[in-house]
């Protein structure tokens, strides 16, 4: 799929500010929307959307095709006669630039129990035809979902295979009794992903109306205590005895890590997923592209080998790489679906395998300039050495530090080489001196956290690789993205020929 000159801002919805102690879908988002099209933007970068489990992570969700429900508007479903203003304020957990997520977890499902309750009743009969006509389009994993929800509700939150025996191998008597026996919570479950859809689905047709792309993500991985597993279970590497992960993913030791990082999620049987024609990705690109407009497919490299890392251990340390699937899962893909608009994650322990796959596909591959100046002038994240614009230039992602937090930590022997490399040097404008780097460099896409265009330092970090809580809940301030920041912005753009083409 073709993919042009342009530039945008990485923010997670939940960094959003607003009301309701955490960012969501309502009129701050559609102001974050005309504030990228003030500045010039045409991308949208956002991590995944769904509904999020212990340490609030996007990257180990309940389910891969789900809504969270933590970003749905209460003002919007006030509107539709399903709450009262009067019920909005008692409880609201405490504005500030973090998301106290063990208040606003509580708030919030609250309050869509409540509407959830008053669109049971008939108080907004308009709505009914639309629910109706979004279960049957969603039926193929919204039933699955809605079911693993509720029962994780009536038992403490336990993962699907400490659940009875029969319930987690999805015995057919079981699963009927317990959608019986948990019928309002299953329809409870359907509706909040209803009204996040609904609201998600208006959101992109706005940013779609003034030429900004939304920039989704694949993580590679599930969480092994999902919708997705307890429904596909022949699909992983499970323990048959517990249903627990037999081969974990991680990553060997990194940049990011001396024992590498571990992330417990089941890898693939990708012998079985082969038999049924790779059935399973096919419908999650599906899904996927009626939700964002591109896709960034994370840990790319995992597709052409993939660390794995046996039951048991503590770090990945004592994983081993195997084979994964290559070029057959995203010709099963293209075959289904079309040409894709995919960006390959490809970072951390690249070969040339995993180069030569990624070019296969013509998929554009990722630039990270807080990684290009820990070497000489060979590093392959220096905008000389890209050889190609087909990749995506980042100053730092989601994992990385700020870059004025960044920047701070090195040496001044290290500054200094940033500087030389720049040919100038201020400490306070350093992260617009790599925002313009970035900027000018051939990369076809220049993609720029918001922190960074503030200035922000590490106490605004979004997320710290192999660190179990604490990620996750920065947000900025209504005030935040001013006309200033928007025309420096769109200057930068404009200079480097990153704007919409009139």
């Amino acid at each position: 799929m073709a993919i042009f000159r342009a530039s945008g801002i990485l923010l997670h919805p939940t960094s959003l500010p607003g009301r309701f102690g955490i960012g969501d879908l309502g009129q701050a988002a559609y102001r974050f929307v005309d504030f990228l099209g003030d500045s010039g933007q045409q991308i949208w970068q956002i991590l995944p959307l769904g509904p999020t489990g212990y340490g609030n992570s996007p990257y180990m969700c309940y389910s891969a095709l789900a809504g969270n429900p933590l970003l749905i508007d209460l003002d919007a479903l006030r509107e539709e006669g399903l709450l009262e203003e009067s019920e909005l304020d008692p409880g609201r957990p405490t504005e500030g630039d973090r998301v106290d997520f063990d208040a606003v977890i509580p708030y919030k499902m609250a309050l869509l129990h409540r509407a959830y309750g008053r669109f049971k009743d008939g108080a907004n009969p308009d709505l009914a035809q639309e629910f109706e006509q979004f279960c049957e389009a969603q039926q193929s994993w919204l039933e699955d979902y809605a079911l693993f929800i509720a029962v994780k509700r009536t038992t403490d939150d336990a993962p699907w295979y400490d659940w009875e025996p029969a319930l987690a191998k999805r015995e057919p008597e079981a699963l009927a009794a317990w959608r019986d026996r948990l019928g309002d919570e299953v329809g409870f479950s359907k509706y909040v992903q209803f009204e996040f859809f609904r609201q998600w689905q208006a959101l992109k047709a706005y940013a779609n109306d003034r030429g900004i792309a939304i920039f989704g993500d694949i993580p590679i991985y599930v969480a092994g205590d999902s919708a997705d597993v307890w429904a596909n279970p022949d699909l992983f590497c499970l323990n048959p005895e517990t249903g627990k992960a037999a081969l974990m993913a991680g990553v060997p030791p990194d940049y990011f890590s001396e024992t590498g990082q571990l992330w417990g999620n089941p890898v693939y049987d990708w012998d079985a997923l082969a038999a049924t024609g790779y059935r399973w990705w096919i419908e999650r690109f599906r899904h996927t592209l009626t939700v964002v407009d591109w896709i960034r497919v994370d840990h790319f490299r995992g597709f052409e080998g993939y660390w794995a890392v046996p039951e048991g251990e503590t770090t990945a340390i004592a994983g081993e790489w195997l084979p994964g699937p290559g070029a057959a899962l995203f010709e099963a893909v293209d075959q289904a679906l079309g040409q894709l608009p995919i960006i390959a994650e490809d970072l951390g322990i690249i070969t040339p395998e995993v180069e030569a796959l990624r070019d296969r596909f013509g998929f554009p591959g990722m630039k990270i300039l807080h990684f290009a100046f820990d070497s000489g002038a060979g590093n392959p994240y220096l905008p000389h050495n890209f050889g190609s614009p087909n990749y995506l230039i980042y100053t730092g992602t989601h994992d990385n530090d700020t870059t004025v937090g960044w920047f701070r930590q090195r040496s001044p022997e290290d500054q200094e080489r940033v500087y030389n490399y720049l040919g100038y040097g201020n400490p306070d404008s350093i992260h617009w001196d790599l925002i313009r780097a970035a900027h000018a460099s051939v990369a076809v896409w220049s993609i720029i956290p918001l922190q960074d265009l503030f200035g922000l330092g590490t106490e605004c970090r979004f997320n710290t690789p192999g660190l179990a809580t604490g990620n996750w809940d920065w947000r900025y301030g209504p005030d935040d993205c001013t006309d200033a920041i928007a025309q420096r912005l769109r200057w930068l753009t404009e200079l480097y020929g990153r704007a919409p083409q009139s």
